[in-house]
């Protein structure tokens, strides 16, 4: 299992990633939640959908996102025309070399934007699965491999229904969380409007990270600890979505590794070498609801997936504190769990 070297290069890493959310925050006012969700994504090596009614900054988020990390960075705008392989790209015939040249499509960078995903066609949609979970991409029969870090920011409105296809299940599951960024608050509106008023944010943001860096970052979340209870929580927690009577298809195996590695993720956001059972709660909205389908009985009670996870946190055990557990310990004298026992949401 990978670790930190020191805490001096844990100190180092969370640096990088205070720079990187200064730099989009800069831009995205008065929400630091949907900020720091964005970069505990990135972390644990996930793909982010961003779903909310138009103007809120979906796309101002993912660009900011990908604009203070020097790394190779596309868009995609998603229309009813595109096709398959203007995303993984083409094999095209060189009449001098009298043999076939790849030609690379969008999806072959660091940092992929895809805008209004569900306005292409499943077929072009599906395009993006084995490039999501996988991190490669086939073309007649040839493998290539995608750059590392590699991550997908996706945006939809889920409002604006008229010539769109719903993302099918298999689709969304590949995407660790899911964001909404809502309205901002007055004041925030008001900053907003004297920062954008008069110029574009996003001309004057420069990289302030670099792709290394952020390998780097990633490789540290690997080596994040995770305690025997707190992996049973997460178990706990998805199994309950498979069982409960307002859903009719519940979370995946591949849900709790996501939901896993973002606690991850988050611990080491906050400086630990270790997760918590906060880590596991404070994310399990953001990356088990979108997987979820409730029951048509639920829906005509207005029951959301994202209330559902809500009662299966209130109702699921949280895992003692650690002065009644053993087997915690990471070595060097660190306590898994800290000093205080987890709250319950």
């Amino acid at each position: 299992m990978t670790t930190y070297d020191d805490r001096a290069s844990l100190t180092d890493l969370t640096a990088t990633v205070e720079r990187v959310r200064s730099s989009v925050e800069g831009v995205i006012e008065g929400k630091p939640e949907v900020v720091r969700l964005s970069l505990t994504v990135l972390l644990a090596e996930g793909h982010l959908l961003i779903e909310d009614v138009p103007g809120v900054g979906k796309t101002m988020l993912a660009k900011a996102l990908a604009r203070s990390i020097d790394c190779s960075v596309r868009r995609i705008q998603f229309t009813p025309d595109l096709l398959p392989s203007d995303i993984t790209g083409v094999s095209i015939w060189d009449q001098q070399r009298r043999d076939f040249e790849f030609k690379p499509g969008a999806i072959f960078a660091q940092i992929v934007i895809g805008d209004e995903i569900n306005r292409a066609s499943p077929k072009t949609q599906s395009a993006l699965l084995e490039s999501m979970e996988e991190r490669q991409v086939t073309i007649d029969g040839q493998t290539y491999e995608l750059p590392s870090p590699f991550m997908v920011v996706a945006t939809q409105n889920p409002v604006e229904m008229e010539g769109t296809y719903p993302l099918p299940e298999a689709q969304r599951d590949r995407f660790m969380a899911r964001v909404s960024i809502g309205y901002p608050s007055a004041d925030a509106e008001v900053q907003m409007l004297d920062v954008h008023g008069g110029v574009n944010p996003l001309d004057d943001l420069q990289p302030v990270a670099h792709a290394h860096e952020i390998v780097k970052l990633v490789e540290a979340v690997r080596g994040v600890h995770v305690a025997e209870t707190v992996r049973r929580y997460a178990v706990d927690l998805v199994a309950a979505t498979r069982t409960h009577p307002d859903l009719r298809l519940g979370a995946s195996p591949r849900a709790t590794l996501h939901l896993l590695r973002a606690a991850k993720a988050s611990a080491a956001l906050g400086g630990r070498e270790y997760a918590l059972p906060d880590d596991v709660q404070a994310l399990a909205v953001a990356v088990l609801a979108h997987r979820l389908l409730p029951t048509a009985q639920a829906q005509l009670n207005r029951r959301s997936a994202e209330q559902v996870v809500q009662e299966i946190l209130q109702n699921t055990p949280v895992p003692a504190a650690p002065q009644q557990q053993s087997g915690f310990g990471l070595g060097r004298g660190t306590a898994a769990f800290g000093q205080q026992p987890p709250r319950r949401l």
